[in-house]
């Protein structure tokens, strides 16, 4: 995924509307924007519902798809260019941290066994060597 932000993603889509506005001498859909910018439907779906609610610009639903218009442009400058974390990464931090904690348990609890493991077989050749000495002095 490349690393861009919301600001630089209504630049591209304003500017892709304009352009193919121009070229087909009428309102591009949706799909059309999406496709010259290598977006999927999606991707290009959730930005323009953004860039609708802020009054940047306009989706009509038709027959052929959603058409986009252009309505204020100059709206873009006031969205922030800082790149602002999405849910998923927070999740995926969560994630990240949860399994981290998991295989340090798992970890853990090797190193435990491993313990239990050599003291066990400690304790049986100590019992061994005592019973063999035991049966030496008989």
């Amino acid at each position: 995924m490349r690393d861009r932000d919301f600001y630089t993603d209504a630049h591209l889509i304003v500017a892709a509307a304009r352009v193919l506005e121009h070229r087909n001498s009428a309102p591009p859909t949706l799909d059309e924007v999406c496709q010259s910018l290598s977006f999927s439907l999606e991707q290009g779906g959730h930005i323009c519902r953004k860039l609708k609610e802020m009054g940047i610009i306009d989706m009509v639903e038709g027959a052929y798809g959603n058409r986009l218009y252009i309505k204020n442009h100059l709206k873009i400058e006031e969205i922030s260019r800082e790149a602002k974390e999405s849910r998923l990464d927070d999740e995926l931090k969560k994630f990240q941290s949860a399994q981290k904690k998991l295989s340090q348990k798992v970890e853990l609890i090797k190193a435990e066994q491993e313990e239990k493991k050599k003291n066990l077989f400690a304790k049986l050749e100590k019992e061994m060597k005592k019973e063999l000495e035991e049966k030496k002095k008989v």
